[in-house]
């Protein structure tokens, strides 16, 4: 199954009834599918028709199947992605995900991100409490119990206060901060693969790499193998998988540009009932008003190789375009 994302959904339901001695051993049995389609709803009805009946006898035979297919945007195996089109670019799919962003969606197009890690927890950390704790009924014992609060709380400050230091001046030490740290294992992984191009972009929370070099499959062991080597994320990396796509936010998440109103129905997979369309269309042009003015991510540098195919090059300028990679703009 390639990357699909459909215009069409639907869901079939299958229950019958046994008596006592059923072959099968069951009293009744109930199996939901869904069905999908570019074409028409009738189309995708048609499909979860079939699907749900395939199940069914499946499941009556003795295969283990599950009975039910989850209802969620993304990275369900075996459904294409879930979620509204907003537009289509060539083999490119731009949908809006479960919390208002928009998502560049592409089939083989090697898209990755690097968020920063925490630096190293120092063990006294985790004593913390526990000699803040002693500190306070030292004093309450000694003085009085509202000293001992005092004590208390004054020991959290101090014992914080040197561990903020002690976390920012080891996190220098150990590379340069979180910003050198999350690029170590790529610079590593071009110097060990010359011939691989990528483009690197800021994110809010780490920084986002484009391979410009070739497309790829995301079953290519390679892209497993990239994604291990840079540190990926690992959730991503089997929605890659899953999907059978690479993707990108290309808008601010609603939380960052000061959106506090939640999209309204934001836990339920798209299509969404007409009745509730209006309520999300309202947020969803306000949303749009605040993205105009942030940035998804912002282009830092090129590493490796100069070379480049042209669906990697239109991709990216979509991406940059989209993003406002290029503007100077907060982030979001």
């Amino acid at each position: 199954m390639g990357m699909q994302v459909p215009q069409y959904w639907a869901e079939a339901r299958l229950q019958e009834k046994f008596g006592r001695g059923h072959v099968s051993g069951r009293v009744s049995l109930t199996v939901r599918r869904f069905g999908w389609s570019d074409s028409s709803q009738s189309e995708a009805q048609a499909m979860a028709e079939t699907r749900v009946r395939d199940a069914f006898d499946r499941i009556l035979a003795g295969e283990k199947l599950p009975r039910n297919e989850p209802r969620v945007p993304y990275d369900a195996e075996g459904l294409p992605i879930r979620e509204e089109i907003v537009a289509r670019h060539g083999n490119e799919v731009i949908t809006r995900n479960s919390y208002g962003s928009r998502c560049l969606n592409s089939p083989d197009v090697l898209f990755a991100d690097v968020d920063f890690k925490p630096p190293p927890m120092p063990p006294w950390r985790r004593k913390q409490f526990v000699a803040a704790v002693v500190a306070g009924a030292v004093c309450g014992v000694l003085w009085h119990p509202v000293a001992g609060i005092a004590a208390f709380i004054a020991a959290l400050i101090l014992i914080g206060t040197i561990h903020g230091w002690w976390a920012r001046r080891r996190d220098l030490q150990l590379g340069g901060g979180p910003e050198a740290r999350a690029l170590a294992p790529v610079k590593a992984f071009v110097a060990a693969n010359p011939d691989w191009h990528l483009r690197v972009y800021r994110t809010p929370n780490g920084f986002r790499l484009l391979a410009m070099h070739r497309t790829f499959d995301p079953l290519d062991p390679q892209v497993n193998a990239f994604f291990e080597a840079i540190g990926a994320d690992s959730y991503y990396a089997l929605s890659c998988r899953h999907q059978h796509c690479f993707r990108a936010r290309v808008s601010g998440k609603p939380w960052r540009m000061g959106l506090r109103e939640h999209m309204p129905y934001r836990r339920s997979a798209w299509p969404i009932a007409e009745e509730h369309r209006p309520e999300r269309e309202r947020w969803v042009a306000e949303y749009e008003r605040k993205a105009e003015g942030y940035a998804a991510c912002r282009f830092v540098e090129r590493l490796g190789s100069r070379d480049y195919v042209s669906a990697t090059q239109s991709v990216q300028r979509l991406h940059d375009d989209l993003c406002s990679a290029t503007r100077d703009l907060p982030m979001a």
